[in-house]
C-alpha cells in the first residue's frame, strides 16, 4: 500500500517513537557576487516512525536526506517544525539516538573493543562493565576474536560492524543510519544487510536507514519513505509486505520486483526533476552551498 505525505502522520495508532511535524531546514548561502540568498533543503517534512520499526528513506541526490538525519541526531536545529522522540522535543545530541555514517569514524588509536567502549565511557560505566558490554556487542555483529584489532587491521565491512556495535552498545532508543553500506562491495553490502536485519529483530531497535539504493530500501524496510527533489518533502510511504521467513532469495521473488517497481515509479520523476534543477543551477560559490545542494 502507498500512502500520501498527508496520510503519513496517521499510519500508526499508537504514539510514534519518532515524529516529524512540518520540519523545515533552510540555509543562508553566499552567491558568486557576495549576495546572500536562502537555500531550502527541507520543507514541511511530516512522518511518524513506530517503536521497533525499520523504515528506509530514499530520494534523489540533493533532496536533504543527510540534512534530515542531522536534524534527527540533534546535530542541527529545524528552521521550522519540530522533531519528537517519545513525545519530547529533540533539542540536541543525546545517547537516546545512535548514529552510523558511511564513514566509519573509528578512532585509529583504539582497538575494536576500545572504540565500542568509547561511547560507554560517556555513560559513566565502570571499566569491567564497559569491557563486558563491548565484547557482547562485538559478538552480536559477528566479530568474536577481533576485540584487539585496530581499525587498520580490519576490512571495510568489519569496520562498519564495529561502528554499528558502538552505536548499539550504549542502548539507544533509535538507530539512525546514513548510507552506511554505500562504500562497500556488493557481496559485503548484502551480507551486512542480512546481519543488520537479524540484529534489529533480536534487539527490537527502531531504525531509520537512509539509502540511495532502491533494492536496499525494499530489502531492509518494512516501509519505504520516498522524498521529493529539493526542497525535500515526504512524497509517499510504501508498505513492504514480503515473506522474510522463506528460504528462497528474497531479491529474486516477484513480490520483491513488484515493490521495487512501486518505489522506482515514485522516485523516477523526482530524480529527473533533481537533474534538471542541477543543470539549471549556477555553480556553488561556497563549500556550504555545495554541501547542502
Amino acid at each position: 500500500m502507498t500512502t500520501s505525505a498527508a496520510d503519513t502522520a496517521a499510519t500508526t495508532t499508537a504514539e510514534p517513537k519518532l515524529r516529524l511535524e512540518g520540519v523545515r531546514r533552510a540555509f543562508s548561502v553566499r552567491g558568486r557576487k557576495g549576495a546572500e540568498s536562502t537555500l531550502t533543503a527541507l520543507e514541511d517534512v511530516t512522518l511518524d516512525i513506530a517503536a521497533g520499526e525499520f523504515l528506509t528513506l530514499v530520494g534523489p541526490s540533493g533532496c536533504g536526506k543527510s540534512t534530515l538525519l542531522d536534524l534527527l541526531g540533534g546535530l542541527a536545529a529545524p528552521s521550522a517544525g519540530r522533531i519528537l522522540l517519545d513525545g519530547e522535543p529533540v533539542t540536541g545530541p543525546g545517547l537516546d539516538r545512535g548514529l552510523v555514517f558511511q564513514q566509519y569514524a573509528l578512532l585509529p588509536w583504539r582497538t575494536a573493543q576500545g572504540n565500542i567502549e568509547f561511547g560507554l565511557e560517556a555513560k559513566g560505566l565502570p571499566r569491567r562493565e564497559r569491557a563486558e558490554r563491548a565484547r557482547e556487542y562485538l559478538a552480536l555483529v559477528g566479530l568474536d576474536g577481533f576485540a584487539d584489532r585496530y581499525p587498520h587491521e580490519l576490512s571495510g565491512g568489519m569496520k562498519q560492524r564495529v561502528a554499528i556495535a558502538r552505536s548499539l552498545a550504549f542502548d539507544p532508543e533509535v538507530l539512525l543510519m546514513d548510507e552506511p553500506f554505500a562504500a562497500l562491495d556488493a557481496q559485503t553490502r548484502e551480507s551486512l544487510q542480512e546481519e543488520l536485519l537479524s540484529i534489529q529483530q533480536r534487539t527490537g531497535k527502531t531504525v531509520l536507514f537512509i539509502t540511495h539504493g532502491i533494492d536496499e530500501a525494499v530489502y531492509l524496510g518494512r516501509r519505504v519513505a520516498v522524498m521529493t527533489s529539493r526542497p525535500g518533502r515526504i512524497k509517499s510511504v510504501i508498505d513492504i509486505d514480503l515473506d522474510r521467513s522463506a528460504e528462497e532469495d528474497l531479491r529474486s521473488t516477484p513480490a520483491f520486483a513488484h515493490y521495487r517497481h512501486l518505489v522506482w515509479r515514485e522516485l523516477h520523476d523526482e530524480v529527473a526533476q533533481a537533474q534538471r534543477s542541477e543543470l539549471a543551477r549556477p555553480a556553488p560559490a561556497s563549500a556550504e552551498e555545495a554541501d547542502h545542494g
